[in-house]
């Protein structure tokens, strides 16, 4: 886990945004957009901030990040040269996870996702954007050196993730322990279903593996920036957050979290409940 340090403010909040008090999880920050957009503007700013302070930062993919991914390129285009540069020379993430037997060639890997989203626009050099590597020999192996890379390069301090409609974080299916490792691990139909966009709409041609951080090294993040947009995920963000963490639902072990942000739109945040 990082060790404490002084961390800068967040951005201030646009008029589009509020934060309310989460009933059951004081600790934690909830920020509610009126529309996605605000919540990808918003993103955006938080994942530039800890980029700029040098620290590693864990993206995520998928649907939810495609607007904020947007939104950081926007941001970043407004920059000066000179900052855009510092940028640059600072970057370092990590990718929270990989299809077994897809890489960068395969147009329906992270990582060609990631490529097409950040790394070209932004010109970033090789090795800034890791992902576990689809295409290893033996995918157990992977996940371990994955792992441990992320442990060398000092953890991550700000963490990004969506939220699968089963409950997953990352691809940490359910039932999943508060602390388990990265991993190679089957996906479950309502995952390769809920991805399927990205294969021709086709859940059988969704891969039946991937690689994952695992809840251990989430949770040993500095800083969790939990974002959910839509009416689809309101009932699933509900159990997440204000039900007792338990296996079934891999996301409630964010609960534990000392330094949890959750930046929701109005539909996500239509079951929660507020204090």
């Amino acid at each position: 886990m990082l060790m404490p340090r002084s961390w800068p403010p967040p951005p201030a909040l646009s008029p589009d945004l509020s934060q309310q008090p989460l009933a059951g999880l004081p600790g934690a920050t909830l920020e509610v957009a009126a529309a996605v957009d605000g919540v990808a503007e918003r993103a955006a700013g938080l994942l530039l901030q800890a980029l700029e302070a040098g620290g590693p930062v864990g993206l995520a993919t998928g649907r939810t990040m495609q607007p904020v991914y947007a939104a950081l390129r926007r941001q970043v285009a407004q920059w000066s040269e000179s900052r855009c540069q510092r940028l640059l020379s600072r970057w370092c993430s990590f990718n929270l996870d990989e299809y077994v037997g897809l890489g960068a060639a395969d147009r329906g890997s992270f990582a060609a996702e990631m490529a097409a989203a950040l790394a070209v626009p932004l010109g970033l050099a090789p090795g800034c954007l890791q992902l576990p590597d689809g295409l290893a020999a033996d995918p157990d192996v992977e996940a371990r050196r994955y792992g441990a890379a992320v442990a060398t390069a000092g953890g991550i301090a700000l963490q990004l993730l969506g939220l699968g409609s089963n409950g997953h974080v990352g691809f940490n299916e359910p039932p999943c322990p508060r602390h388990a490792p990265s991993r190679c691990l089957e996906l479950s139909p309502a995952t390769r279903h809920q991805n399927a966009a990205a294969f021709g709409a086709d859940p059988a041609a969704v891969p039946e593996r991937a690689i994952t951080l695992g809840t251990a090294e989430i949770l040993a993040a500095r800083e969790v920036l939990l974002v959910v947009t839509g009416g689809a995920k309101a009932e699933i963000l509900r159990r997440s957050l204000q039900e007792s963490p338990e296996p079934g639902v891999p996301a409630s072990w964010l609960q534990t979290h000392p330094c949890l942000r959750v930046l929701v739109d109005a539909d996500a945040a239509s079951a929660l409940r507020l204090s």
